[in-house]
């Protein structure tokens, strides 16, 4: 079995805001495509244009109605699911070949291709349901944190972060070391009450989820109700008054 580093001062990782995900599925086709080729592909697929169409993605965002409760309203809650490069992985511990490991640098789980043999033990032992096997490749594969990209000094420092958090049309996702308190990741995670998934596992996921803030029912605030907003369309052009006509009707 894999021994596993000491725990690093740097935890490179993601902070999701739930509250913010729309459930577009930016994250997951950014990751597709820019994992399709580096360190980590081809993510393949085997039946892309079929009725069953299957693949590797190392991106998933489900998505759940909940119900009302508590004079909350009934809301829709989408869910992103990668893996979450646990302090303590299980993936890790059970991989007999030691193909999976953590980097004692940045705290980053990895694949080495090279080691695997696809006997699936990391899969299984994944209380998240993160890891993928390529049916293709015979191997594993799992979310690398855009290793790749992060490290990337031919890219501007901007540009230096995973696809998905690049891709987000709502800021929904941060990435940053959630080892340092005094980032700006941390300072979010204190500020919104992030926490960890699946606590009670002991695993201590580097990732944190952000809660959705409370819900209105959308008739009235909470002082009365919301002042109309009226836009004042003499001076724009034909066009926006043509679909302020059609859209008045």
């Amino acid at each position: 079995m894999t021994a596993l580093p000491p725990p690093s001062a740097k935890k490179l990782g993601l902070v999701i805001d739930l509250d913010t995900c729309v459930g577009c599925h930016a994250c997951a086709v950014a990751c597709k495509e820019w994992n399709s080729g580096g360190i980590a592909g081809p993510l393949t697929d085997e039946d892309p244009y079929g009725a069953r169409p299957a693949g590797v993605w190392f991106n998933r965002v489900h998505s759940y109605t909940l119900d009302a409760l508590d004079e909350q309203p009934e809301m829709t809650l989408h869910f992103p699911r990668s893996c979450l490069h646990c302090e303590t992985p299980a993936c890790v511990a059970v991989c007999p070949t030691g193909a999976s490991y953590k980097r004692a640098e940045d705290g980053i789980v990895l694949v080495d291709e090279d080691k695997c043999i696809g006997c699936k033990l990391c899969s299984w032992a994944c209380p998240y349901g993160a890891r993928e096997y390529s049916e293709v490749r015979g191997t594993m594969q799992k979310c690398t944190l855009c290793v790749d990209r992060i490290y990337n000094e031919t890219f501007d420092e901007a540009d230096r972060q995973p696809a998905c958090v690049m891709a987000c049309p709502t800021r929904a996702r941060h990435f940053g070391d959630l080892g340092d308190p005094d980032s700006a990741v941390s300072k979010l995670v204190a500020e919104r009450g992030g926490y960890d998934l699946m606590p009670e596992m002991g695993y201590k996921p580097v990732n944190k989820y952000l809660p959705p803030r409370p819900r209105r029912d959308g008739c009235a605030s909470q002082t009365g109700s919301a002042p109309e907003e009226k836009m004042d369309f003499s001076t724009a052009s034909p066009i926006l008054r043509w679909m302020d006509r059609i859209l008045s009707r």
